[in-house]
């Protein structure tokens, strides 16, 4: 198995093999496809995502299905903060605007477990919402796909 396929992507993770997770997930998400991203927690999986909790993956396609009618033009950057065993920790801003055409930034950091297949089982995310003009848009690539690999990080946005 190549070492750096998503499937491969197992616990104990390496600071490699976090980054690779990392931006897999990244992938995924910008995907705006539930369903595929459902396909990357255990079937029992528990989430809370700011003050709402989530249960297993018909609730998270349920949840990500309502999130990206609301959250339109999607664009995501994560980035590892730091990693130990079968946990990831990962702070992240996307932007995205709402059907009145207000831009928003938002920023948080999430806590990951994974269990032996590499799977996640538990999910704990903190965002916060800032509001920003159009023309103070970072994430400003093609949204059809995922973030392009020479398109700078959070880090080197200065975020």
């Amino acid at each position: 198995m190549n070492p750096n396929t998503p499937a491969s992507l197992v616990p104990p993770f390496s600071r490699e093999t976090a980054t690779l997770k990392v931006r897999a997930a990244e992938d995924g998400w910008n995907s705006r496809d539930p369903e595929r991203v459902s396909r990357v927690y255990t079937p029992d999986s528990q989430w809370r995502n700011r003050a709402e909790f989530v249960r297993g993956r018909d609730q998270i396609v349920e949840f990500l299905t309502r999130k990206w009618r609301k959250e339109l033009n999607y664009r995501l950057i994560k980035e590892l903060w730091a990693f130990d065993g079968a946990r990831i920790a990962v702070r992240f801003a996307y932007e995205w605007h709402d059907d009145s055409g207000n831009w928003f930034r938002s920023y948080g950091n999430e806590n990951w477990e994974f269990d032996e297949a590499g799977l996640m089982h538990h999910r704990y995310a903190c965002i916060n919402d800032l509001p920003i003009q159009a023309s103070e848009r970072l994430f400003t690539w093609d949204a059809s796909g995922p973030r392009p690999t020479d398109f700078p990080s959070l880090s080197e946005l200065g975020l």
